[in-house]
């Protein structure tokens, strides 16, 4: 399993995006508002999978990886880089929708009065997908061992050492 693409992210953002737009389009009059609360549990999980980066990653310098107490197992490892894939997905999704919004409730809230209240949850909940993108990719970073990366790349940029 290798790291996710940050293209592949900004790719999902994009069609998110475009995807949300015209269902904004076609829905909004039926939106509940949005309040800054709106997004708030997005940054609940984004503080809490930084924290767990910086946990994950305290144990790996430290080289405390292995079966028994005040280690960290392999096997959570793996579980956490799979959470944190998918955080990242889920984040660039949610991002494209709430960037979705904003693009249509800006140049509108000069006309409509709502699209004017909405838009401040609207900022504040693209700011929190943000963060869980953010967040989730640093996860996933903390989850390297300290010999991945290009110390083991020869000068073709291949394994010297193939698995």
């Amino acid at each position: 399993m290798g790291p996710t693409r940050k293209r592949d992210l900004a790719a999902a953002v994009v069609v998110a995006g475009i995807v949300g737009y015209l269902a904004v389009l076609l829905l909004y009059r039926w939106f509940p508002p949005l309040t800054v609360w709106t997004g708030a549990s997005l940054a609940a999980v984004a503080v809490a999978e930084a924290a767990w980066g910086a946990q994950v990653r305290s144990k790996i310098a430290a080289g405390k990886i292995g079966l028994g107490a005040d280690r960290l197992n392999p096997l959570a490892v793996a579980r956490t880089v799979v959470i944190a894939k998918a955080s990242a997905w889920v984040g660039a999704i949610v991002l494209g929708w709430w960037l979705a919004v904003l693009a249509y409730l800006l140049p509108r809230r000069a006309m409509i009065r709502v699209a004017q209240e909405d838009t401040a949850g609207a900022v504040v909940a693209a700011a929190c997908a943000l963060a869980l993108l953010v967040a989730a990719l640093w996860l996933q970073h903390c989850c390297r061992w300290p010999s991945d990366g290009d110390d083991d790349l020869d000068e073709n940029g291949t394994r010297s050492d193939p698995v």
